[in-house]
């Protein structure tokens, strides 16, 4: 088969070509000020030697000695680092260290710093760019194991290949790679940059050179290839390139050879070679899902299934990764399948089933891979043992009931084991399969179960404890009507009560499953007529037992293993919302204890050493979710008598992150504010001059989105608290969100909550908006019509909320300035000039196919609000296509709220046509 290589006539580059520019052949020399005069000076390569110094001071100069030749000359610096790198005499040390600096500046791992440092590449001067670029192709290939040049190319490529420069660059590694005469060395560094840069550049734009990359990568990777190295740099660029040979899979010839090869590769005796290979099986089978039919039966079961059951842990991870992946794609397709039925049309693709018919051949492999582990296994080691445990859980979700029949008798056969192991493997595939077959057909197992499961809570094996504390967990979260029988329900809490104090692990697990408990336990419980929460539930009469036991584990001495401390703490936080009237003292109690630890871990501040630092913060970030979680439970009036308290600590907490501190605690001071502005209401007053600033901080944080989030959310809850006592207040704080929104150093993800806020601080202000009115409805506009590439999901799930948010917008400042639809304001008559362009949005997305039935409610309730308003003012308007189209697709709506909005609004349209 011919991929399209053949024909490529560039030569491979010379080794001793002449310098680009005379520029680049002057000796750059560093001065190492500080040192005494007998050291005098360093050359660049002594340098780079001692930055792997064990010398920490020697370490240190080296940094500072290169810092300082970057900062004062960068251009010629990277020209030397360059020169480094290419030169053969010197040592691995310097030529991988000059690599390792060239390269940190060329990228960086945050975009908008990798962009600028792209940009500051091209701006350098041409020949000197030439220079450089000529030193790192010449030391592919000599640099042994390193990779420092093949990124650097790579790195390179980032910045010229999407201006159309560096156009020789793909055929020259391509020819490197299947000249020949080409070296061992030179095929594995070229291959090794032509999978940086598969993985680094937009695909598009090497879409070109496809079939020039296939070429050479399927020649490294062919079993005729004597090198392992090679084969491996090939292999691995096979793995960078997939989504680029999308056409080539498309061709049945291609693919057939594409397919042979890999497969062919997972046979390899080397273990780097063979887990690679099937690293790509799974990656093929992600992307390429609806051509592997002719491929599962003869060649990628049967590969699978070996892999599985190898040795070697890092294959058989791949064996379990690759049904995994087919679990994915099958469970997906199922859904996709469903919503086709549902719209009328016939599904892009269609699952083959292949998970469903394998299960028979699967499941003994991965229920033996279970019982495969040691006592003392890293809990945070991936291996088989685990990801088949995650391997059945997605089986059970893809195959539904069909995976039953086969677990179940493992687990029969297993879990009375004299072996632990045995046991082990027995609860955790009994706990695997909780999620996905009919909850009807395994409520009467999990039923016959929970007695076993809560004596197996003190087997000896703390492996054992663990694993059923994580089953009781998913079955008080999934099946929580078996957790809560009475005839077993008090066993139930005792067992887990006393788990509180086992090993960190065991209790980080009972925590959760006293999360899922409490949330069962509210759900199911009465709620009596006219009220909004039961009086009581099946919780009740240990409830505060409960709650004190979790309070004493969030304090225990080895709280930061496994998690414990979070989880005890999100424990309580459950406990709390899910709390019912008769629990409301407990519930007092347990604010008190949380803001006094607040208070006094604030005192502790000055104190706490470096070293401890990252457990305070934590600690303090838990205490302020928790607090937040209580204040919301409790009733206003006793808010009221602790709120000086809690905001002198809220504010205390601020203040240590405007003095440049803790980076998080600000975020988390904000939310719990806002709970205390829900409680409060108007009687926040009294602390908003205290507030403001540190709110105006966290509206200006855009280093840090979380904060400015948060802000934007208290700006929020400030307008539906204070109403009209906002006002003199708002100049600043919509100063603050404009310059968010007109700023490119805010995440966009930011801004549609802003323009739903505008709505927020319209409603709460009335006719004092009327001052903002013109900025904001620009604003509202030129969002509400953005047009985007509907080919990524991401981007239209994003311009769904930036519409909503939109809509959300438009109503606010509608029933802000309108007040009673009844008598309107005079006020309401600053909107009549901007009610044709607010119908043209709602138009624009009803006629919008990928509307989602949020954004039809949002447009249903605004369109009720402004013809309750405005009425016959508005009524040719009402006339467009899309506007029936939209409240005829609300009144078919499944969900309530939009088809109450759109019944609603389509009465009032009645009314203005009558």
């Amino acid at each position: 088969i011919s991929l399209g290589a053949s024909g490529v006539e560039k030569p491979c580059f010379e080794r001793n070509a002449p310098l680009a520019d005379s520029r680049a052949a002057e000796e750059i020399s560093l001065g190492a000020s500080g040192r005494s005069e007998a050291a005098g000076t360093m050359e660049l390569y002594q340098i780079l030697e001692a930055t792997i110094s064990p010398d920490k001071n020697v370490l240190q100069e080296a940094e500072r000695c290169l810092a300082q030749a970057a900062e004062t000359n960068l251009l010629a610096f990277l020209v030397s680092l360059a020169d480094e790198l290419a030169n053969v005499s010197r040592s691995s040390v310097v030529r991988s260290a000059a690599g390792l600096q060239l390269k940190n500046y060329l990228t960086a791992k945050d975009v908008k710093t990798r962009e600028q440092y792209q940009q500051r590449w091209l701006s350098f001067d041409l020949g000197m760019r030439a220079h450089i670029k000529q030193r790192v192709l010449e030391t592919l290939g000599t640099e042994g194991r390193s990779r420092s040049a093949a990124q650097c190319v790579a790195y390179i490529a980032c910045a010229d290949l999407p201006q159309g420069l560096w156009p020789e660059l793909i055929p020259l590694l391509v020819q490197n790679c299947t000249l020949e005469g080409s070296t061992e060395s030179m095929k594995e560094s070229c291959m090794d940059a032509i999978g940086f840069i598969c993985e680094e550049v937009n695909q598009e734009i090497l879409r070109d050179q496809a079939n020039h990359i296939l070429t050479a990568v399927i020649q490294c990777m062919r079993k005729e290839e004597s090198s392992l190295r090679v084969r491996l740099a090939g292999t691995k660029a096979l793995l960078a390139s997939l989504e680029l040979t999308r056409a080539n899979f498309e061709k049945e010839n291609e693919r057939h050879f594409i397919m042979q090869v890999v497969c062919e590769a997972t046979q390899c005796t080397d273990t780097e070679v063979k887990v690679s290979a099937h690293q790509n099986l799974v990656k093929i089978m992600s992307l390429y899902y609806q051509h592997m039919e002719t491929y599962m039966g003869p060649a990628l079961f049967a590969i699978t299934v070996d892999a599985m059951k190898s040795d070697v842990d890092d294959v058989a991870l791949q064996g379990i990764e690759f049904w995994s992946t087919v679990c994915d794609e099958e469970t997906d397709l199922v859904i996709e399948a469903a919503e086709a039925a549902d719209g009328g049309y016939p599904p892009r693709q269609t699952s083959r089933f292949y998970v469903k018919g394998a299960l028979q051949y699967l499941l003994p492999i991965l229920m033996l891979r279970l019982t495969q582990q040691e006592e003392f296994d890293d809990e945070d080691d991936w291996n088989p043992c685990k990801a088949a445990g995650v391997c059945i859980s997605l089986m059970a979700n893809c195959c539904e009931n069909d995976i039953v029949r086969h677990v179940i008798p493992f687990v029969k056969d297993h879990v009375k084991s004299t072996d632990w192991k045995f046991r082990d493997a027995a609860i955790m595939a009994f706990g695997s399969i909780l999620e996905g077959p009919d909850p009807k057909a395994l409520t009467p197992l999990v039923q016959q179960a929970m007695p076993t499961l809560i004596e197996m809570m003190k087997d000896e094996s703390v492996v054992v404890q663990d694993t059923v504390a994580w089953t009781v967990g998913r079955v008080c979260g999934l099946l929580p009507e078996a957790a809560l029988k009475d005839e077993y329900l008090l066993q139930l809490l005792e067992a887990l009560a006393e788990g509180l104090a086992k090993e960190p692990r065991v209790a980080s697990n009972i925590c959760w499953a006293f999360s899922s408990l409490a949330e069962a336990a509210y759900e199911s419980a009465e709620i009596p007529k006219d009220e909004d929460s039961p009086t009581t539930y099946c919780l009740s009469p240990v409830y505060s037992t409960i709650v004190t036991k979790l309070l004493v584990t969030t304090d225990r001495q080895d709280g930061s293993q496994s998690n414990l401390r979070s989880a005890a703490y999100e424990a309580l936080m459950e406990m709390v919302k899910n709390s019912p009237k008769d629990c409301y003292a407990s519930v007092q109690e347990t604010t008190l204890i949380i803001l006094q630890r607040l208070t006094t871990l604030l005192h502790m501040h000055s104190s706490v050493g470096e070293g401890d630092r990252s457990q305070f913060i934590d600690l303090q970030s838990l205490l302020c979710a928790t607090l937040q979680s209580v204040i919301r439970k409790m009733n206003k009036d006793d808010v009221i008598q602790i709120s000086d308290s809690v905001m002198t600590a809220l504010l205390s907490m601020m203040s240590l992150r405007s003095g440049g501190s803790e980076g998080d605690l600000l975020e988390d001071a904000l939310m719990a504010t806002g709970s205390v502005i829900e409680s409060l209401g108007k009687d926040f007053m009294k602390y908003l001059e205290s507030f403001k600033p540190f709110l105006l901080v966290g509206l200006k944080d855009h280093e840090d989105q979380m904060v400015c989030q948060a802000a934007v959310g208290i700006v929020g809850d400030l307008a539906r608290g204070l109403d009209s006592n906002l006002t003199p207040y708002c100049d600043e704080i919509m100063t603050s969100l404009l310059t968010i929104l007109s700023s490119d150093l805010y995440q966009k993800s930011i801004k549609p909550q802003i323009l739903s806020v505008f709505g927020d601080i319209a409603l709460a202000i009335g006719p004092a908006f009327k001052s903002y009115m013109e900025v904001v409805m620009g604003v509202l506009q030129q969002a509400s019509l953005l047009e985007v590439d509907k080919t990524d999901f991401d981007v239209v799930e994003y311009l769904n909320d930036l519409r909503e948010s939109c809509i959300e917008g438009y109503t606010g400042i509608v029933q802000g300035l309108c007040g009673d639809p009844k008598s309107p304001s005079s006020d309401a008559a600053v909107l009549v000039s901007h009610l044709p362009h607010i119908i043209t949005v709602i138009e624009h997305i009803a006629l919008d196919l990928d509307h989602t039935d949020s954004n039809t409610a949002a447009c249903c309730g605004l369109l009720g609000d402004l013809l309750s308003t405005f009425g016959g003012q508005i009524s040719q308007l009402m006339t467009k296509p899309g506007i029936q189209q939209l409240l005829q697709e609300g009144k078919r709506s499944s969900l309530n709220k939009t088809k109450k909005l759109a019944t609603w609004a389509s009465r009032e349209l009645r009314k203005v046509a009558a």
